[in-house]
């Protein structure tokens, strides 16, 4: 088979033949196995059983006790000792531990809160377009629009101050181009490097601002978090600085890219860029869902089986790996008609853009539906006839789907 999921050399591939290749997968009778290569600075693994139908991906992530989060579901596994330095993310856990985090954090993402948050994206939407009239036509769509909302206000939400919010936005920048592939072990170890210090300068900004939080509390989601809630329940140091980088390259890239691969499908189908503006309210629903759908922002994660189990017509033994990858259930024919057509009409809500179904899926799912429907309402509102211009440029990476620019002009 021509098909290596584990080689990187596979991620460079034109992405018409990325999906043709997942078709291929798709139609075979069990997951197929890849041998892992060694990748610097990163656990050999000894490879993985690629879950590549929605039906398997639904089932693994549903089955959290059999598929596990830990050690960690980024592919490939990064070593033990990264844990040690930057502490545990609540995604690379299990129940008990993971359910405790998701208990105390889930309260920033409550219909009560995202209500309360949504005067403040109205506004900052306001003003992203105010700044896009300004200026004028032309321009990066990522800069410009899409990777400014998301940032706002998740900083906003923790209450990080206006002074610290361009450097949380480097930072984050610098820990998303680490996901993309890279070419040679000079480039690994030196983007390696900047990741590690760019996620230890987002940790040690929040837990600072968590200690003060802890003497002054104010009526933020920080102060919420540092502070005992009805149940004793709070977040220590090292848990809140894991939490706040989490939330913001998890909650950012949804959003951002969303919004980023939306401009160009809307401008790539005036059919359904006809429909949607013909009744904004009516279809947005259904527009941010297929977006998901056909975006797939976040490629795949990966799960460790611990115990004996069988899989379609695959026996799987304790400690194998499998990697859930979103992208071909989010095109699996069985589910999704003509899968690679763009149509805000479907019924598309059976995407597993968010995660599976089950105690990972992602918390922050309405708060990017919330960002995407209000900026796109206040763009077309505003500017109808904005549009993308040429092809988008990505970040090559086997993870995250992310556009690092996108032209525009309105």
């Amino acid at each position: 088979m021509d098909i290596d999921l584990a080689d990187l050399g596979f991620w460079r591939r034109p992405l018409a033949e990325r999906h043709e290749a997942f078709t291929r997968l798709r139609r075979l009778d069990t997951p197929v196995f890849f041998e892992e290569k060694r990748v610097p600075l990163l656990r050999s693994g000894k490879g993985f059983y690629a879950l590549v139908r929605h039906a398997d991906v639904v089932e693994a992530s549903r089955n959290a006790k059999v598929f596990s989060s830990e050690p960690a579901v980024t592919n490939p596994e990064p070593p033990g000792w990264v844990k040690h330095v930057f502490g545990e993310s609540m995604v690379n856990m299990d129940d008990p531990r993971h359910a405790r985090l998701r208990r105390i954090v889930s309260r920033a993402f409550s219909p009560k809160m995202l209500s309360n948050l949504q005067g403040d994206i109205d506004k900052a939407c306001t003003r992203i377009v105010d700044d896009v009239v300004a200026a004028g036509p032309g321009g990066d769509f990522v800069t410009r629009v899409a990777a400014r909302l998301p940032i706002h206000v998740i900083c906003d939400m923790m209450g990080i101050p206006d002074a610290m919010r361009e450097k949380v936005h480097r930072h984050v920048d610098v820990s998303t181009a680490y996901t993309g592939v890279r070419p040679s072990l000079p480039q690994t170890l030196r983007m390696a490097g900047q990741n590690m210090l760019a996620l230890l300068a987002l940790q040690r900004m929040v837990i600072e601002l968590g200690r003060e939080r802890a003497r002054e509390p104010r009526g933020d989601l920080v102060s919420a978090l540092v502070t005992a809630n009805v149940d004793g329940e709070r977040l220590t140091d090292r848990e809140l600085g894991s939490f706040f980088a989490l939330l913001l390259v998890a909650g950012n890239e949804t959003a951002r890219n969303t919004m980023a691969h939306g401009i160009r499908l809307l401008t790539d189908n005036p059919d359904q860029r006809e429909l949607l503006l013909a009744d904004f309210d009516g279809r947005i629903g259904g527009a941010i869902e297929e977006m998901v759908r056909h975006v797939s922002p976040i490629m795949q994660f990966r799960r460790t089986v611990t115990q004996d189990y069988d899989l379609r017509g695959l026996h799987l033994k304790p400690g194998d790996k499998v990697v859930l990858f979103y992208g071909s259930a989010n095109r699996d024919e069985a589910v999704f008609p003509d899968p690679d057509r763009f149509d805000i009409t479907r019924d598309a809500k059976a995407h597993v853009g968010f995660g599976g179904p089950g105690p990972h899926f992602c918390l922050g799912a309405n708060l990017a539906r919330q960002e995407i429907r209000t900026m796109f309402r206040e763009l077309f509102t505003r500017l109808p006839g904005i549009r993308s211009v040429g092809e988008p440029e990505l970040l090559l990476s086997n993870f995250d789907n992310s556009v690092r620019t996108q032209r525009f002009t309105f």
